[in-house]
């Protein structure tokens, strides 16, 4: 049986590869919905009026409302997982979900309020109320509030990474301190030091100077004149 050397195999066709869209789907849903809802709540708080005699601008008020919720619980669901899965790799699953929550949690209340106000639902009291609870919490855990706050921003700046060997300079930590990053926390960086694992609060290491750890290889440059 002859056999043509030039046929081709049509299991094996090879397509050519193209650039795939910027962006995880997360990312694009948050794009998507983060703008429309905000263009809805323009448009409710311009042509709605839950107390209209009109119907039509009742209609607005009342649907333009419900689909800025949907709308708004879509977007925080999907900023929520996308900053879970950038920060996963980094600080760990259990922080990236702690930092997910605390993100789920703003973003609500802020749909929740944005809701109240474009149904003309007095929300003075709430707002009041929530003020002075806040305040009240606020004293109670002013640590680890600041821990927290620290935290995300040290996760925002990214000063060093897991794994890094790193050195701090503090004279709240009696001096300097030398280790390799094994956990960062929404309250806590752990260290593994030459005496054991030492947990440094976030707040002290924000305020602190911190830089790579010098190698042993290094060599010192003598100082001319």
């Amino acid at each position: 049986m002859h056999v043509n050397p030039f046929a081709r195999n049509l299991d094996r066709v090879e397509v050519p590869s193209r650039s795939l869209p910027m962006g995880t789907p997360d990312f694009r849903v948050a794009l998507v919905t983060g703008a429309l809802s905000v263009l809805l709540l323009a448009v409710v708080a311009d042509a709605g009026n839950v107390h209209a005699r009109e119907l039509h601008a009742r209609l607005i008020a009342i649907g333009g409302t419900l689909a800025f919720i949907v709308l708004g619980i879509v977007s925080v669901r999907s900023v929520g997982n996308e900053t879970q899965r950038v920060l996963s790799a980094r600080v760990g699953p259990t922080h990236a979900s702690a930092v997910r929550l605390l993100i789920t949690l703003f973003g609500a209340a802020v749909v929740l309020f944005a809701s109240l106000g474009l149904l003309a639902v007095p929300i003075g009291h709430l707002l009041l109320g929530g003020a002075i609870t806040g305040v009240i919490v606020g004293i109670a855990a002013q640590q680890s509030l600041g821990n927290i706050f620290a935290g995300l921003i040290l996760l925002l700046a990214r000063p060093f990474n897991i794994h890094d060997e790193i050195r701090i300079r503090s004279g709240a930590l009696g001096g300097e301190i030398t280790g390799r990053v094994s956990g960062m926390g929404l309250t806590y960086v752990t260290l593994d030091t030459t005496e054991g694992a030492l947990a440094v609060p976030n707040s002290t290491l924000l305020a602190a100077a911190v830089g790579p750890a010098p190698s042993e290889r290094a060599v010192r440059i003598p100082r001319v004149g």
